[in-house]
């Protein structure tokens, strides 16, 4: 049974057979936005065109939402290794601070990050996860210590955690494709907590006697769409 993983809660990365989990996927996957408006439409076209009647009806409608799950990998003392995000953004927005522009792959070739999702679910949950990081920590480099996963809504500018009908981190055996055994869930969207906020620091993966666990973070903070203040932020405050 996948553990329900709460702010705070540390779990060591084994599973029910005794052995360790060292090669799986961290994914996260939402619901677009679902609204009503007013609009008007055709109730009936009449003879030939003539008589056509038309009324004013509440209309199902889905905003799309760009939700990005990314993260970054720091050594023993805090200083940043690497990162992983999406290579959809300019490069300029990240080398305007002095960050490394998104892509792929990490160095090391341990993760990988699957294409951006711009929308969210439509239509109801598919049962796949929108972004995915791949994780196969028997190639992480020995220099990295700790990774940090988090999101942050791009789009729309105005919306956050609360608003989003479904969100959910969860760690599982698979592939981007095929989910075969869910090892550990967390659920983020239709919190309280997460009101008027847009960024979360979902949690870390970090080395502990030579073996890696797990620590659920679960703060939430209001970065107005910039990931980049994520990113300083975790660099700052949860390195050490």
């Amino acid at each position: 049974m996948a553990i329900r993983l709460e702010k705070g809660q540390r779990i060591n990365l084994e599973k029910d057979s005794g052995t360790k989990l060292t090669n799986f996927c961290v994914g996260c996957n939402w619901g677009a936005i679902e609204t009503q408006e007013m609009k008007e439409v055709v109730v009936s076209e009449g003879f030939l065109g003539f008589g056509r009647k038309t009324e004013m009806r509440l209309v199902k409608k889905e905003i799309d939402v760009d939700v990005d799950l990314s993260c970054v990998m720091l050594d023993a003392n805090g200083q940043l290794v690497d990162t992983l995000y999406s290579p959809m953004y300019k490069k300029e927005f990240f080398t305007s601070v002095g960050l490394p522009i998104g892509k792929d792959w990490s160095n090391d070739k341990s993760m990988f990050h699957t294409p951006d999702d711009i929308e969210g679910d439509k239509g109801g949950d598919d049962g796949l996860d929108n972004e995915i990081i791949t994780v196969d920590l028997l190639k992480v480099n020995p220099q990295i210590e700790q990774i940090f996963f988090f999101l942050n809504i791009y789009s729309p500018k105005n919306i956050d955690f609360l608003q989003i009908p479904y969100a959910a981190i969860r760690m599982y055996e698979g592939t981007p494709t095929k989910v075969n055994s869910v090892f550990a869930k967390y659920d983020v969207a239709k919190t309280p907590q997460f009101a008027g906020t847009d960024a979360l620091i979902m949690g870390k993966l970090y080395r502990r006697n030579g073996e890696w666990k797990f620590a659920a973070i679960g703060d939430a903070f209001k970065e107005n769409n910039d990931l980049r203040q994520t990113v300083k932020r975790i660099i700052n405050n949860y390195s050490k």
